[in-house]
């Protein structure tokens, strides 16, 4: 229950274009978006806030869906803004985020353009599914 995430809030349509810059594998659509939280963490407080900023993303996701918004994960930790610098890095100096915290992802909100159908049974991927070991398929 350490809890070390953190967020920032933008909904500032000039820091929405430049975070949506962030990256060198484009997240255009967040210059876009009314609103984008980035997900942070203090990364001595804990040694798996990666895993604790991953879950409250995807709550974060979760609820947005459940009030009838669209969302949309940025994966920032781990990418390149450019060949000399991490979009962390990019982030961190855009935002004025301490040098001791994590910037893991941003999720952009907002209403969404398209209704996407559901994936049809068939297509999902039961043969990644096992029972009591590995070698034993869930059918």
């Amino acid at each position: 229950n350490i809890c070390p995430w953190e967020f920032i809030v933008v909904d500032d349509k000039e820091l929405l274009k430049k975070l949506s810059q962030a990256k060198e594998h484009s997240a255009s659509f967040l210059a876009g978006a009314p609103l984008g939280i980035v997900v942070i963490a203090d990364q001595n407080k804990s040694d798996v806030w990666v895993e604790d900023c991953s879950i409250v993303s995807i709550i974060i996701q979760l609820m947005a869906e459940s009030l009838g918004l669209g969302s949309c994960w940025i994966q920032i930790r781990n990418r390149m803004y450019s060949s000399a610098k991490t979009a962390e890095e990019y982030i961190r100096e855009l935002l004025n985020i301490p040098a001791n915290y994590g910037v893991e992802s941003i999720i952009a909100l907002g209403y969404p353009d398209e209704k996407k159908e559901p994936h049809r049974e068939e297509d999902l991927q039961f043969n990644k599914v096992y029972l009591n070991g590995y070698n034993f398929p869930y059918k």
